[in-house]
C-alpha cells in the first residue's frame, strides 16, 4: 500500500476545517518556526495546519520519517563533474561549482509568451508538542508561472517576487566582482524597513537575497558561476561536511548560514554531481525550546532539536514549455 493511500484511509473519519478554523494556528506556527527572523517565503498555497489538527498529526505519522538526513553521512565526498569533492570549505566547493558550471553553453532566453514549469516536494515540521510531531503538510507539486508575469509583478505576490524574465535579465548582468555583485543581488531583493519587516545585517541580507537568484529557473550557467563564487565570500557561510537529503529525499550538498538572532539555520541545497540549485532548507542549529500564548489560547510549548529540520523544499524538475498545463 502507497504511503498516500494509508494516510487517505487513517484520516477518512477526521473532519476537514475550513481555512477561518485553521488561520490562527497557521499564523502561531509559523511565527514559531520564524522565531523573529525575516522568512524566505514558501509557496503561498501551503501552510502548516493548526496544532492539534488531526489530519496534521496522522500525516507526521505517515510520512515524518521522511524529514532525517542519510544515516550514514559520506566526509569523503561526492564525485561531481569537477571530480572528487572535499565538503571541508564553501569557497572550495563553490568555487569548484563555478568552475564547472563556467564550461556548460547556455541555451537561448525564452520567449515572453513561454511558461516556466516547475514540480516541487515539500516537507514541514514544526517541532513536538504533548509529544506529539506536527508535519509535513502537502501540496500542489506542478506549477506553470508566465516567463513575463508582469501582471503578478506588479500586483506585488510579497516584496521578495521578480517574474522569471526579471531575474534572467537581472542575473545575466551581474558583475564578476563579489562585492559589487551582491550589492546589485541586495539591491535587487531589499530588506524590510519596517517595524513588522525590519531590516537584516548585510551578511545576512546578502545570503537570503543571492539564495533568492540562485533558485530562479531559468539562469544561465555563467551567472550561476558567479553567483557561487559571490556566495563563497559572505561572512559566516559553511558547508556540511557530508550530504544531506531534500525534501525528495536525493542527496545535496548543503552550504549554510545560521540566522541572525535565531536558532535556526538557512540551507541552500546543491545538486552534488552538476551543482544545480536543487532547494532550501531551514534547520534547527541548536536545541531550545518556544512557548506560545497570545492572551486568548492556552499556553503551548514547542520543543526544537538541533538538527531538526523545520521546513525543506526540493525543485525535482523544472523546463521552459510552450502552453499552461503542458509537461516536459
Amino acid at each position: 500500500m502507497d504511503e498516500m493511500t494509508k494516510l487517505r484511509e487513517l484520516r477518512a473519519d477526521v473532519p476537514v476545517p475550513d481555512r477561518g478554523a485553521l488561520a490562527p494556528g497557521r499564523q502561531r506556527l509559523t511565527d514559531a518556526a520564524a522565531s523573529g527572523r525575516r522568512a524566505r517565503r514558501l509557496r503561498a498555497d501551503w501552510r502548516v495546519a493548526a496544532v492539534g489538527a488531526a489530519a496534521a498529526i496522522t500525516v507526521a505519522a505517515v510520512l515524518g520519517t521522511q524529514l532525517g538526513d542519510a544515516a550514514a553521512p559520506s566526509r569523503s565526498g561526492p564525485a561531481s563533474t569537477a571530480g572528487t569533492l572535499r565538503l571541508d570549505s564553501p569557497a572550495e566547493v563553490l568555487n569548484r561549482a563555478a568552475d564547472a558550471l563556467e564550461k556548460q553553453p547556455a541555451g537561448p532566453e525564452p520567449r515572453d509568451d513561454q511558461w516556466i514549469y516547475t514540480r516541487t516536494a515539500q516537507v514541514a515540521s514544526q517541532g513536538n508538542q504533548n509529544g506529539a510531531a506536527v508535519g509535513p503538510v502537502t501540496h500542489d507539486p506542478d506549477s506553470w508561472v508566465p516567463y513575463d508575469n508582469s501582471a503578478a509583478a506588479k500586483n506585488g505576490k510579497d516584496s521578495d517576487y521578480r517574474t522569471a524574465r526579471q531575474v534572467y535579465r537581472a542575473a545575466d548582468k551581474l558583475p564578476d566582482d563579489p562585492a559589487r555583485l551582491l550589492a546589485k543581488v541586495r539591491s535587487f531583493y531589499p530588506t524590510g524597513n519596517t517595524a513588522e519587516s525590519p531590516p537584516e545585517a548585510e551578511a545576512q541580507h546578502s545570503f537570503r537575497a543571492i539564495g533568492l537568484m540562485a533558485e530562479a529557473y531559468p539562469i544561465t550557467p555563467a551567472a550561476l558561476a558567479r553567483i557561487y563564487r559571490a556566495m563563497a565570500t559572505i561572512p559566516g557561510v559553511h558547508v556540511t561536511d557530508h550530504l544531506v537529503k531534500d525534501a525528495a529525499g536525493r542527496e545535496a550538498i548543503a552550504i549554510t548560514r545560521k540566522e541572525d538572532g535565531s536558532h535556526e539555520q538557512r540551507e541552500i541545497l546543491l545538486d552534488p554531481h552538476d551543482f544545480s540549485y536543487v532547494g532550501l532548507r531551514f534547520v534547527v542549529a541548536e536545541d531550545y525550546a518556544y512557548t506560545l500564548s497570545d492572551g486568548k489560547v492556552e499556553r503551548q510549548t514547542f520543543n526544537f532539536k538541533a538538527g531538526q529540520i523545520l521546513t525543506s523544499e526540493a525543485r525535482i524538475k523544472a523546463a521552459v514549455v510552450d502552453a499552461k498545463g503542458e509537461k516536459p
